[in-house]
Formats: C-alpha cells, structure tokens, sequence
C-alpha cells in the first residue's frame, strides 16, 4: 500500500458517539505493518473526510510536507527510525498537528519518551475499533477548544468593538441591499475579496455573512486586526513559531493561519500590515504554504482570505507603504460598504435595534427615541458611521437621556457647511470633551486612534 494516493471515501456523517469533528478530519497512519493499515482504515476511513497511509518514516516525511493533517496515528517500532525519534524531530522543525503513538511495549520510559517528544496521546497494541476512535476523538475535542479559545482570547484582546450585528447587515435601505446580494453571489466562490468604507461601516459583519454563506461555515472564522498587532508580533502571530526560534519562544505555537485551517482568515485593516510582513503574506495568497517562524518546513493550509481597509490602498501603493503586487493579488473581488449617511432610513432602524439589545445586556429601561432625536439622527452625518451610533445609544442608556448636544447642538448642520467640515468639528468638540484624551475620544466615537492621529495630523497641517 506505501505509495497510495489518499482513500477516497463518501462524505462521511457525523457520528455522535465520537463527537461532529471526526467527519471533518485529515488523518495519517504510519505503520510498516499492512495489517495495521488495513484495520486502521477501515475503521476510520468511513467516519473522517482525508485518510493517508505511510509505511515508514520517510514517506510520511513526505505526506506531511504536501498536506494538512489534524491527527498523525504513529506506530512505535519501525524498520530505520522509531515513531518517538521520528515525532521529536519533526516537531522541531514546525510539525503541529495531535500525534497519537500505538506501541505493542508498554513501560513507562517509552511512554515518558512519547509525551516529551509530544504525542498527546498512548495506545497499545493489541486495541479496539472503540479505543482508537475514542482516543482521536479526544484530540480533536482538544485541538478545537485549544484553537477557539485562543481565538477567542485574540478576538477579545484585539478588538474594542463590541458588534451586536455580528452575522448581518441590517437596513431597508437600496445600497444596503445591493452589498446583501452582493455577497450572497460571492459568499459560494473561493474567491478572495477586499471590503472597503469607512471605518466603523460593518466590514467584518460583511466579512463574517461571506463566511457564514460559504460551505466553509462550519470551520474557523478567524478576525485578526492588523493594526492591533506591534509590528515586531504580527509574524508569528499570523504564522506560528517552533520552540527556541526566538528569546521567550519557550513552546511550539501554531499562527493565525494555521487556526482558521479550513475556514476564513479575515486580515482587517490590511493596509497598516508592515511591508516585510506583506512580502510574505503575498507568498501564503499564492502558494497556500505557511512556514512558521524558525520552521524548516513549510505547512500547506486551506482557508479562504478576506481582507478589508478604511485607506485607499492605491494611494498607498504610490506613497510606496503598500506593496502593488500584493494590493493587485488580494484586489480581485472588491466590495464597498456605503458610510451611514448614505443609507437613508436605515439609521433609524439600526438606533431601534440598538436600543433594544443594548437595555437588555445592560439591564437598563429604554430611553425614549423621540421626534427630535429622531429628526437630529437623520441629520447628523455619523463619522464613526455604525459603531458611532451603537455608542451614543448605550452613552444614551446610561444618562437615561440622549445627550443634549446630540439633540440640539452637534447634529445641526449650518448652511454651506460640508460633511468634511461637520466631521471636524464633531471630533474636536469630542476631543474638547475628553479633555485631548484620543484613546477615549476615539472609543467614544467609534473610530481607531490611528483615525484621530491621521487626521489631526492633517488638520494641524
């Protein structure tokens, strides 16, 4: 069987007696015993979605250099190099996926060899169907809440948006449609996409609708905020590293890419991203390759890249601060989310919602949104667009009452003045307000501070 190419077999179902992530896994056995392949296929060949087959070491060197497995079942005692030598090395040099070791010599120096050299788990021969299901199921259960909590813990460490429209865009209004049927019609597609607008206009709720309609909606959606990132992390933050490649790398650590492996990578504000970083996120676009920091080896992923930027990455790639090639790679499909001002009544609809959902996680009554603020809303020209909106409800929630610049002070617009000059003087007056406090200027109009040091940088001109 050494040789074979990948068993081929029907979509497997998920079985609830060893948890719905089997059905979804890649797998690779390596045994120089057919016999052991042979059980070992069929008993899990029918319930996952990759099966492989290696007879010794050096061939499933090979297999992992040319596809993404989740689980690796490593035999022990082999002709040439042992499963444990074998397994350290490979950890090494950037090999990261649960590793199970099946051995027919149970003592304990092996079994303590096994865990140093990071197999997860220790089987022994002779064993049932039952017992390696379970023990890949275990792995999976393991590496899938290891992965989400750590993208969780991102999520929120990354990120001061608290986004109640995680998964839609809400609005009646005509443009807001179009961007709906929009993704619908690219959401099936392979095809990477670049969402563009302001800040603050709902490009990861767009990003996550693509993801959500795709048939990769049951894997990983992994939001990463290039511009959260310090420039000397965004590396292996986004690829991963191996022990020792830096001072303080004290383990092996996948990346970014590696944790949204079949699902989405979305690389928000993708313009901040620094250039030496591009040069190799251009090379993961084209190849499907990642090589973690310190690796040898490079790991093949699968995921589907979604990128989105408040700048004109045009200007950038003149002002030489964005790659052209990079920026004519990810600029194949490009989908521009419309600022609040340009959606009509769909503020009024979006401040309903808000209010509604912001009393119940606050536990506080409604406020009252009346005729004047009503009309005040419809006026205002929102800077900070929807997440600028979302904040005056809860700061409205919170005094019980809507601000009383809101109501007949800031929303006004005087005659001949233009969006450019309302937004200025909002986010002074904000400045004004917070005593020069950006940080807090900048979370209370749901905007990034990048925004507010750009554009007063501008204005100070």
């Amino acid at each position: 069987m050494q040789g074979e190419a990948a068993r081929k077999t029907p979509v497997p179902e998920r079985d609830p007696e060893f948890g719905p992530w089997l059905a979804q896994a890649s797998i690779l056995i390596v045994d120089d015993e057919p016999g052991m392949r042979n059980f070992l296929v069929r008993t899990l060949g029918p319930r996952c979605k990759r099966i492989e087959e290696a007879a010794d070491t050096d061939e499933a060197s090979r297999k992992l250099d040319a596809h993404h497995f989740d689980v690796v079942i490593l035999d022990n005692i082999m002709p040439g190099k042992n499963g444990v030598d074998w397994l350290a090395e490979q950890r090494a040099i950037g090999f990261f996926a649960e590793a199970i070791l099946i051995t027919a010599f149970a003592d304990l120096e092996t079994a303590i060899q096994a865990l140093r050299a990071g197999a997860v788990d220790f089987v022994l021969k002779p064993f049932r169907s039952n017992q390696i299901l379970n023990s890949v199921a275990r792995c999976l259960d393991r590496m899938r809440l290891q992965r989400e909590n750590f993208v969780l813990r991102y999520e929120l460490k990354s990120t001061s948006d608290h986004i109640l429209l995680r998964d839609r865009l809400i609005g009646t209004s005509r443009v807001i449609g179009d961007v709906r049927d929009t993704i619908a019609r690219v959401a099936p597609l392979p095809t990477s996409v670049l969402l563009t607008g302001e800040s603050g206009t709902g490009k990861e709720v767009a990003a996550r609708s693509l993801h959500t309609l795709s048939d990769r909606a049951e894997k990983p959606f992994v939001p990463v905020n290039c511009a959260a990132i310090p420039a000397d992390m965004i590396e292996t933050e986004l690829f991963g590293h191996i022990k020792g490649a830096f001072t303080g790398a004290e383990n092996n650590r996948e990346g970014l890419f590696t944790y949204a492996q079949g699902g989405t990578l979305f690389l928000d504000e993708i313009g901040e991203m620094p250039l030496a970083t591009q040069s190799k996120l251009l090379r993961v676009i084209e190849d499907r390759r990642v090589r973690p920091v310190g690796s040898e080896r490079e790991v093949p992923v699968d995921l589907r890249f979604i990128f989105a930027t408040n700048a004109d990455l045009q200007k950038e790639v003149e002002k030489g601060r964005f790659r052209a090639d990079l920026f004519y790679r990810i600029n194949v499909m490009q989908l521009y989310l419309p600022p609040l001002r340009e959606r009509g009544n769909d503020v009024q609809e979006l401040a309903d919602l808000f209010m509604l959902k912001l009393s119940q996680q606050l536990g506080m009554p409604q406020v009252t949104i009346d005729a004047p603020v009503r009309a005040a809303l419809t006026r205002y020209s929102w800077p900070g667009n929807v997440r600028e909106l979302r904040n005056l409800i809860e700061r409205s929630l919170i005094l019980g009452k809507f601000p009383d610049d809101f109501r007949g002070g800031r929303s006004q617009q005087s005659a001949g003045e233009t969006l450019d000059d309302i937004e200025r003087r909002h986010i002074l007056a904000v400045l004004e307000e917070t005593r020069g406090n950006r940080d807090e200027a900048a979370r209370r109009l749901g905007i990034s501070r990048k925004t507010i040091d750009r554009k007063c940088a501008v204005w100070n001109g």
